[in-house]
């Protein structure tokens, strides 16, 4: 038997690193194809995060308009149909109908210019 090594992640760019500022979020899309933001990115203490853009309470759109995936003040992650929060740097339910439940995580990279994230 020979090994093989996984295939390498194709990735998909996002958006400069200077467009997402510090407690912003941007929609984007693992599949650019669908024409929807199946995905988001967010900065928070300086790192960029990313998940699906689905609650796990019912498998819904978190945002209420584009790019709108934070509360007010840009602390928490907030879906806008049930009010669920989750914590931006793991994504956990900390309050709503799915509390304890998670974000699905998406990876994420930047580079000097870019923010990546690993296309589905």
């Amino acid at each position: 038997m020979t090994r093989t090594d996984p295939p390498e992640p194709h990735w998909l760019r996002v958006c400069r690193r200077d467009e997402l500022a510090e407690a912003n979020a941007r929609g984007c899309d693992p599949d650019p194809r669908s024409g929807e933001d199946r995905a988001f990115v967010v900065r928070r203490g300086g790192r960029v995060h990313a998940y699906r853009n689905l609650c796990p309470h019912n498998e819904r759109a978190l945002e209420y308009a584009k790019d709108r995936f934070l509360n007010g003040d840009g602390s928490e992650i907030v879906c806008y149909a049930h009010g669920a929060h989750f914590l931006i740097e793991d994504g956990l339910c900390t309050f709503g109908p799915c509390e304890g439940e998670r974000l699905q995580p998406v990876r994420v990279r930047e580079d000097a210019e870019w923010i990546w994230i690993e296309a589905r």
